[in-house]
């Protein structure tokens, strides 16, 4: 390691409140920035490990919407459930804040201050779409129309996800507001930018100091900046009502653009954790600040962060960004809206005690220069032919055997003969093999190498064979079973970094206290006199009915996404004669219940200008009672009266159903519309 510096900074990136988090961010960011970490506290290294949830910017406020909650309530929702699978997996973070707390909100607005201060930032008028009904400025995520590339009708203001094509609003074909449904207007408004044209001949100047970083990371860096005009100035302030409100004058109803305020989340929690010290990590030049991202960030991390930093002054740059690319599952990109996902929270409850078999499959698998797959079938491989046969098999034979001859005594070696002095040698230099990969943030490699020690420990076994042994030359067998156990305690020192929970395992069987990296080259880590425990399984088979379940809840997922695509796809034609025999009128909920023993269905009383009428209508899930009271619907009022769980229902509710199966109510835009009103 350079011994220039004397501490180590490490960022994970935040990941974004308004979901759960799955494998792929797993193997992208955390798991290699935790096993890194977790390397330099082993070697004695200054390092602090820095995290928390990014809770700010559109999506936050899109899924509170669709849950009909505040954006605080979404945030902190998802930060726990977050968190939660983060400690699961033994993701061993120094500090996981968040980018609501008032330490964050200070932090970043002091930092927009000194760049607005320094003239950093020109303010420019632009057009944006705007909501007349909604009476806001509209983010790309709240306008949705048809793409011009591919006609899908739910596309994004930013995207299509059905091509995949970037976007501009304007671009939309027929766009709408997702607030109010109506035709948003272009209207002026002014933001304040970063102007990364003028500033690019710094950044280049940066990143070619760097020319040594990952080549999916350099390379596309070195495309932002040799393509087209090069970088363009980009606006880091929105008009939003969640997030950090922009701290000058002129600025009411504005906030801080999510990706200038949630890099500085890395300052906010670093000055919460340390907040004596928290400058020696940020603005010495002996600190090594590293970012562990996924490539999606890489532009936000390689290139705007370290302008905000240049334009400030006081910070020190990233030395490395080693980003991983994505993780696909089972063929297809990763998709939270599809589902299409395994998510950490429900691995934990499934594979009870196994988070150490994923950790070990992600890391030989992991996306590092290319994107990768996870398949199941693979995890169940890695399991069971590799932890389970190759070095859970070693670990069990080394222990069993020493109970067997010696009572679980550690028997001393006396005389080496070529192969104990063989095997002596590859564990003395596992450890710099190990090392020198995990600097260079080669985590595939590293955990190669580790197996391969286990690998080694079973070879030597074979060719030794001490249960034959043992009946002609038992001093013999005392010098093998102590090599083998030297081999098993190194191998817990080794594993450490990458599986935590079976280091501590293995270091209880041996009834030793943990021990850190430096130790690793020695050969006599396990004393002479001594009693290990009683030996355990260190993994379990996983069984094929345990991998079919998991390929079915994919095959599930698949079918729903289907299932929904086919519903939102345009029906046959219909005369507007048929379409007239529907009466659809304006009404209001004047109460509403759940039906008894259903998950799904509430029991309504409408006001619908004409009469009072009950409707019972399956949103349960999607609406709390007590909220909806006074909410003014659609409703089909001639549908032939049912009965549903012995109510009888009088109509049907109008509602939306997006891609993900959700419903919404279908309302009128003006608000007191009287009740009975006709919808033509």
């Amino acid at each position: 390691m350079n011994t220039k510096f004397k501490r180590t900074l490490v960022t994970a990136a935040l990941p974004y409140a308004n979901g759960p988090v799955h494998i792929g961010h797993l193997a992208g960011c955390y798991l290699p920035s935790d096993i890194y970490v977790r390397y330099l506290r082993s070697i004695g290294h200054d390092v602090k490990f820095i995290c928390g949830s990014d809770e700010h910017g559109v999506p936050i406020t899109i899924k509170a919407k669709k849950e009909n909650i505040s954006p605080q309530a979404v945030v902190d929702k998802y930060h726990k459930i977050m968190g939660d699978s983060f400690k699961g997996f033994g993701i061993s973070f120094d500090i996981y804040s968040r980018t609501s707390s008032k330490i964050h909100h200070q932090t970043a607005s002091d930092f927009f201050k000194v760049l607005y201060e320094k003239n950093s930032f020109t303010e420019q008028v632009t057009e944006q779409y705007y909501d007349e009904a909604a009476q806001q400025f509209l983010a790309d995520r709240y306008i949705i129309g048809t793409c011009p590339k591919c006609s899908n009708i739910n596309a994004y203001g930013d995207q299509c996800e059905q091509c995949g094509s970037t976007l501009s609003p304007t671009d939309l074909i027929n766009p709408k507001s997702t607030l109010s449904g109506a035709e948003p207007v272009l209207k002026q408004t002014k933001n304040w930018f970063l102007p990364l044209d003028k500033l690019q001949p710094k950044i280049k100047s940066y990143l070619e100091k760097h020319s040594d970083w990952k080549s999916n990371v350099f390379g596309q860096c070195k495309s932002w900046l040799d393509t087209g005009d090069g970088l363009q100035p980009r606006a880091m302030t929105r008009d939003l009502n969640w997030g950090v409100p922009v701290p000058i004058k002129g600025a009411d109803g504005k906030v801080l653009y999510v990706w200038f305020d949630a890099p500085i989340g890395y300052i906010s929690a670093t000055k919460e954790l340390l907040p004596d010290t928290w400058q020696d990590y940020w603005k010495k030049d002996d600190t090594r600040l590293i970012h562990f991202i996924g490539k999606d960030n890489i532009v936000f991390h390689c290139i705007i962060f370290p302008a905000m930093l240049m334009e400030h002054g006081d910070f020190v740059l990233a030395e490395n960004v080693p980003a991983n690319e994505f993780l696909n599952l089972e063929g297809e990109k990763i998709s939270t809206s599809r589902n299409w996902a395994v998510w950490l929270h429900e691995y934990l409850k499934e594979f009870k005690d196994k988070q150490d078999a994923l950790r070990y499959s992600l890391c030989a698998n992991a996306p590092e220069t290319k994107d990768n797959d996870f398949t199941w079938k693979d995890f169940q491989t890695k399991n069971n032919s590799e932890l389970v046969a190759i070095f859970g098999n070693f670990i069990n034979r080394t222990l069993v055997l020493t109970h067997k001859f010696y009572n679980g005594n550690v028997p001393e070696a006396k005389t080496f003969s070529a192969l104990d002095l063989e095997a002596l040698k590859s564990l003395a230099e596992a450890p710099d093999k190990i090392s020198a990969a995990i600097q260079q943030f080669k985590f595939r490699e590293a955990i190669t190498e580790w197996m391969n020690l286990a690998r080694i420990g079973n070879k030597y076994l074979a060719e030794t064979e001490p249960w034959k042994l043992i009946k002609t030359d038992e001093e013999r067998v005392k010098t093998i079973m102590n090599v083998a156990l030297q081999i098993s305690c190194n191998l817990a020192i080794l594993a450490e970094p990458f599986l935590p929970f079976t280091s501590i395992k293995l270091f209880n069987l041996l009834n030793i206290k943990p021990i850190n990296w430096n130790h690793a080259k020695q050969t006599n880590n396990v004393p002479h006199p001594h009693l290990i425990n009683k030996d355990e399984l260190l993994f379990s088979k996983i069984e094929d009915s345990e991998i079919e379940y998991q390929l079915q809840k994919l095959q599930k997922s698949k079918i729903m996404n289907e299932n929904i695509k086919d519903a939102q796809a345009i029906k046959t034609e219909t005369s507007f004669d048929e379409f007239s025999k529907m009466d659809i009128r304006t009404a209001t909920i004047l109460e509403a219940e759940a039906v008894p023993k259903t998950d799904k269905l509430l029991k309504l009383l409408l006001d619908t200008g004409i009469d009072k009428r009950t409707v019972v209508s399956g949103i349960a899930k999607y609406y709390n009672p007590k909220d909806i009271i006074g909410q003014q619907v659609c409703l089909l009022a001639n549908l032939s009266p049912r009965i549903i769980k012995g109510i009888e229902s009088k109509g049907m509710i109008l509602m939306s159903e997006n891609i993900d199966g959700e419903l919404s109510f279908v309302s009128p835009v003006k608000a007191n519309v009287s009740n009975g009103s006709t919808i033509k």
